[in-house]
Parts: structure tokens; C-alpha cells; sequence
């Protein structure tokens, strides 16, 4: 069983791996920050949150906090636009990195991306993996909108 540090570090170093990959310049930030990764896209830098995604069934969720434990329970931390530019995501079963600007996590509690077709064949309302992983996307074009 991984402990939550270690699945963030594995996290961490599967996205920065990937992203080097593909050419883009990896930074670390020197001192704590609510992102963990910066990457260098050459006109713009992004602040990146990186996360370990499980998945379950068909679908990769991906948690849009930060969990601690305080005197008083357990503290959830939302991400805001404010804080970071995007979000990052690890699935160790689809090996796969997952790219969020953003306005796709902002005020959510998590975001499901859907690996497999839905068992009713519904495609209204589905958010697609492939669309979001770091190979289909555009990095030079990319927006704060994203995808």
C-alpha cells in the first residue's frame, strides 16, 4: 500500500517525465507553493498541480484538492485559477498523464474522464481521457482554456 507522499512523488516524476518527452522544460519551484511543477512553454509558463488518478471502471477521476489533517479533522483545499494555471494527473493503470487547465477544475470537487464507453452508449455530457492526455494535446496553441 502507497502512502499519499509516495503516490504524489510518483505522480510527480510520471508527468515530468512525460512532458520532458515531449520537449517541454520541466521546472520545480524552491520553495513550498500550491503548484508542485512549472512547465516552460517558451511564450508562456504554466503553474502545474500534479495528481495521482485512480481509476474506477471505465472512468479516471481526478481529485481537484488538497487534503491535510488538522486539529480539527480532516481540511480539503479546493484549487482556484488564482493558484495555479493547471492540473496534472498520474493514472498508474492507464499509464497515462492527464492535462486540466484550470477553468475545467475550478470549483469542482473532482473531474471524471471517461476511458471506456459508457455501458448505456451515452456520448452527451462524457468527458473523453484521450482528449486530455499530454500526447493529443497541442502544446504550442495551448490556451487558458484548454481542450
Amino acid at each position: 500500500m502507497l502512502s499519499s507522499a509516495r503516490k504524489g512523488a510518483i505522480a510527480e516524476s510520471a508527468i515530468a517525465h512525460a512532458a520532458t518527452k515531449l520537449g517541454i522544460v520541466v521546472a520545480k519551484p524552491l520553495t513550498p507553493e500550491r503548484y508542485d511543477l512549472i512547465f516552460d512553454l517558451g511564450a508562456r509558463l504554466l503553474r502545474l498541480q500534479c495528481k495521482w488518478a485512480a481509476r474506477r471502471g471505465g472512468v479516471v477521476i481526478v481529485r481537484c484538492y488538497s487534503s491535510s489533517r488538522a486539529r480539527d479533522g480532516l481540511v480539503r483545499r479546493f484549487y482556484s485559477e488564482h493558484e495555479i494555471d493547471a492540473m496534472a494527473a498520474y493514472c498508474p493503470d492507464t499509464e497515462r498523464c492527464y492535462f486540466l487547465t484550470a477553468s475545467w477544475i475550478d470549483g469542482r470537487q473532482s473531474v471524471q474522464l471517461r476511458v471506456e464507453p459508457a455501458r448505456n452508449n451515452q456520448a452527451a455530457g462524457v468527458v473523453r481521457a484521450d482528449v486530455f492526455e499530454f500526447e493529443a494535446l497541442d502544446w504550442g496553441s495551448l490556451t487558458s482554456t484548454g481542450p
